[in-house]
């Protein structure tokens, strides 16, 4: 990214994760009072190949319309804050949470008590529970896709995977869609999803791989 600033509001903090298909950053909307942080999730397809280019900007709304219905339906689903192309590139602006991932809670050396399994459960399951009446399947729950929300402890989901899809059209299928091909991460999926045909329960199961795996870590 050559710019400080995109589309001259969001400057750029720091990066905060990514790979070769795209990258998150924590910016400063300038043209807010007191200038508070957000998200800027950058969509960077690395083929000029038309078709890729058209499958990344569909990825690209269709997250950005997901993330705009969600977030407004439920309050541990960051909101998204614009959506923009800017040379080339997809960027999407959502609310930044304050918080810690559950990749850094599940740690080796603690296990969970069987009453804090069944919180974290209620937890994971509120903001799931409206991405699936929205008829949507997120692909890709896993702890470090969770946040334990500072100021009021609930779990919010984020990453919608457009990225990721990308990566997979654009690595291993490139004449098909990304509902078509294994988009998630291993050891969460289910046998369909690793087949390339997620459904609703495909989420279902990477949050009781998650319980389970609270369950189990222990010092030994």
């Amino acid at each position: 990214m050559n710019e400080l600033v995109l589309s001259g509001r969001y400057e750029i903090v720091k990066p905060l994760g990514g790979g070769g298909f795209g990258q998150t950053y924590l910016a400063k909307d300038r043209y807010l009072p007191e200038q508070p942080l957000c998200v800027v999730k950058q969509l960077k397809p690395r083929s000029n190949d038309p078709r890729i280019l058209e499958v990344a900007k569909q990825l690209f709304e269709r997250e950005a319309k997901m993330l705009y219905i969600l977030g407004d339906r439920c309050d541990a689903i960051p909101r998204l804050l614009a959506h923009f192309d800017e040379g080339g590139e997809f960027y999407l602006v959502q609310e930044y949470i304050q918080g810690r991932t559950l990749d850094s809670i599940i740690l080796p050396g603690e296990r969970f008590s069987e009453s804090k399994v069944m919180e974290l459960l209620g937890k994971i399951l509120e903001p799931l529970s409206v991405v699936h009446q929205a008829r949507v399947i997120h692909r890709d729950i896993k702890p470090a896709n969770l946040i334990w929300r500072n100021c009021d402890s609930k779990i919010v989901l984020i990453d919608f995977g457009a990225v990721k899809a990308l990566r997979a059209v654009d690595s291993d299928c490139p004449d098909t869609t990304a509902l078509t091909v294994a988009v998630g991460s291993p050891g969460y999926m289910p046998s369909e999803q690793l087949a390339g045909y997620p459904q609703l329960s495909s989420d279902i199961y990477a949050v009781g791989t998650i319980c389970v795996q609270a369950l189990r870590i222990s010092s030994k």
